[in-house]
């Protein structure tokens, strides 16, 4: 199934018409025509099903056959993850945390943060494809980037965890992770979270936690993270 992404539609909506650039992929890529069916999502849990009267690689047009509500996970993880000096590292996070299986995302800036500047936009686009790819109908939210500060400001009725590679007391994430729960996960930057910050997220609430016996990069530790709570959940 090929899955499309339209975020202004609602069930109220009869009819569609697709962008020049979308309009193009139906008609030249795929081969659709008239009376074909297409599948869409508004990436709110919504799947609509969709069937073309008009096809043309300038504007494809398809009516609203029917839709559905997709059910939701019951659990959510929201991954809180510092910016990796090489963009194209935290973009790989991106789009393999989508597959797994996310539902927020904030990307923070630390004290030994060497990238403090993201391009939202371009995350945005990543998180549209991966949900795409994946057949998923929600998108993870993605929250603009803010100081670790900002962030540990924030009330949270979450589950509240802190990765850290420090050599101080910790519990395996596996062993604390709560099932069917909400939990948000922090992971810090190339160099770590600084003293004063892991400091900080204890006297916040959160529990350190381990995510194995190697040392990982910070986009691996995200993966680790997201796919560790979703085969609790599983």
């Amino acid at each position: 199934m090929q899955l499309f992404y339209n975020d202004t539609l609602t069930t109220a909506n009869t009819e569609l018409k697709f962008t020049r650039e979308e309009s193009k992929h139906i008609a030249k890529v795929l081969r659709k025509k008239e009376g074909d069916v297409l599948h869409i999502t508004n990436g709110k849990g919504y799947l609509f099903t969709a069937i073309i009267t008009f096809s043309n690689p300038t504007q494809c047009i398809a009516v609203i056959d029917q839709h559905e509500k997709q059910k939701q996970k019951n659990y959510k993880l929201h991954l809180v993850v510092a910016p990796t000096k090489m963009n194209d590292r935290y973009e790989w996070f991106l789009e393999k945390a989508t597959e797994i299986g996310i539902d927020e995302i904030t990307p923070i800036i630390c004290d030994h943060s060497e990238r403090k500047i993201i391009k939202i936009e371009r995350f945005e686009r990543i998180l549209q494809s991966a949900m795409k790819q994946s057949l998923q109908c929600y998108l993870p939210k993605l929250n603009p980037a803010m100081s670790f500060n900002d962030f540990i400001k924030q009330k949270n009725q979450d589950q509240l965890l802190i990765a850290h590679c420090e050599e101080t007391q910790k519990q395996s994430l596996k062993d604390v992770l709560t099932p069917k729960s909400n939990t948000t996960i922090l992971i810090g930057p190339e160099g770590d979270f600084s003293i004063n910050e892991i400091e900080v997220a204890l006297t916040s609430g959160y529990n350190p936690v381990t995510l194995g016996e190697t040392r990982l990069r910070t986009e691996t530790a995200a993966i680790v993270a997201a796919h560790s709570v979703a085969f609790m959940n599983s």
